[in-house]
């Protein structure tokens, strides 16, 4: 496995299945599980601490409410971690979420993506990798070509539609 995926609690699971739907798009392979960083702290430092030796590379960390998970795991892997801030149902509007996650002391950073943006955290996962592994990179290229040209098929069928702007003349 290349990439581990946790979240606090399986209710976080319809967020994170979004990094695990791009990841298996792009070819990835991952695992995916619960990591408690309130009510199991020595799984979550377990998880942490054998998942290089275990071959993952990132690690996607959602979680909701006080958020810990992501910088907990982080204080205890040499791996590169992505935070993703989940709005759940004792969460302040997810902005408790994100703050938690996105105000790491020095020393410990996480990455950080949008409230409830796994996606992001799974295209992200896939370009560090990518970074280093040349079929990896490829696919996040093309990736990245198929966004471009979805949207200037947008732009064409606004034109076809009758949509005028002088941008595109």
């Amino acid at each position: 496995m290349q990439v581990g995926i946790i979240m606090g609690s399986d209710s976080d699971l319809p967020v994170m299945q979004q990094a695990a739907d791009v990841l298996k798009e792009l070819g990835i392979t991952f695992e995916l599980t619960v990591v408690s960083a309130h009510r199991t702290p020595l799984r979550m430092v377990e998880y942490a601490s054998t998942a290089k030796s275990r071959g993952i590379k990132v690690i996607i960390a959602g979680a909701g409410g006080a958020a810990h998970l992501p910088g907990m795991v982080a204080s205890v892997t040499p791996l590169p971690v992505i935070g993703v801030p989940i709005k759940s149902s004792n969460s302040i509007d997810g902005w408790d979420s994100v703050l938690s996650i996105l105000q790491m002391p020095n020393g410990i950073p996480v990455a950080t993506v949008a409230l409830n943006a796994a996606k992001n955290a799974g295209i992200l996962a896939a370009t560090i990798i990518g970074a280093f592994d040349e079929a990896t990179g490829k696919k996040i290229e093309a990736y990245k070509k198929k966004l471009e040209t979805d949207v200037l098929a947008k732009v064409e069928k606004l034109k076809a539609d009758g949509w005028q702007n002088s941008f595109d003349e």
